[in-house]
């Protein structure tokens, strides 16, 4: 991809400055904000650990997942975590974006790819995008309990493993890689219904801990789910 393609990926509406901005001012526009809130560094690990982006404000992909590099500009498997802050329900739109007064609602304790992010000059974000970033680990590790789930979850519900076993249902290996994957998107939902339920853990924060759940990253992958009664199906799209 060229230069000026990459560009497009942080390209804002100009067509509404403010009184006395420049070509090299941001306008408020909001577009950044509105695509989607940024990843997290380990810059950003402290606003974390003091709250001051709530862990219920993120969402992990996790190693495996597809996911949208903006500065290549496609899909791609993400090689570790990588932790974002979420979009307001229904919509890409950081959670943390006012829209009618066109601010930051947490301006200045924002991330670090947003004080990096000049829409008219990416270069500075280029260059940093893909470093330094932390993974659950960093951040969960000494949570009495609740990193052995994280762990034993990551290894049971591996996009890799997941990958095998989708090529494998147009094959003859069809019907147990069919088990196989329900299986894994069973355990996925019963995790998450358990440490709501027994562990007290705010819903809010499954995104972040385990990552979005099976049911809505696997489509990506080329599957669909349909139910008989009380039998979930996987097949491929």
């Amino acid at each position: 991809m060229d230069p000026d393609q990459k560009k497009k990926q942080f390209q804002v509406n100009t067509s509404r400055p403010e009184s006395g901005a420049t070509l090299k001012d941001c306008m408020r526009c909001g577009s950044c904000c509105e695509k989607g809130g940024p990843c997290m560094h380990k810059e950003d690990q402290m606003l974390i650990e003091k709250g001051r982006i709530p862990s219920k404000n993120l969402y992990t992909l996790r190693q495996g997942e597809q996911a949208h590099d903006n500065v290549k500009g496609c899909l791609v498997a993400v090689a570790s975590d990588i932790i974002k802050i979420k979009g307001r329900q229904g919509s890409w739109t950081c959670i943390f974006f006012d829209d009618r007064q066109k601010a930051c609602t947490i301006y200045n304790d924002r991330p670090l790819e947003c004080r990096k992010l000049k829409c008219w000059d990416t270069g500075e974000l280029e260059q940093m995008y893909n470093r330094s970033r932390p993974t659950r680990k960093d951040l969960l590790a000494t949570v009495e309990g609740l990193w052995e789930l994280v762990e034993d979850h990551q290894q049971r519900c591996d996009y890799g493993k997941i990958e095998k076993l989708i090529k494998n249902l147009d094959g003859p290996k069809k019907d147990q890689a069919q088990k196989e994957l329900i299986e894994i998107i069973q355990y996925d939902a019963e995790i998450r219904k358990l440490v709501v339920e027994k562990g007290g853990l705010d819903s809010a924060m499954l995104d972040f801990i385990f990552g979005r759940p099976l049911t809505r990253t696997l489509p990506g992958f080329g599957i669909k789910f349909r139910q008989e009664g009380k039998k979930t199906i996987v097949t491929p799209k």
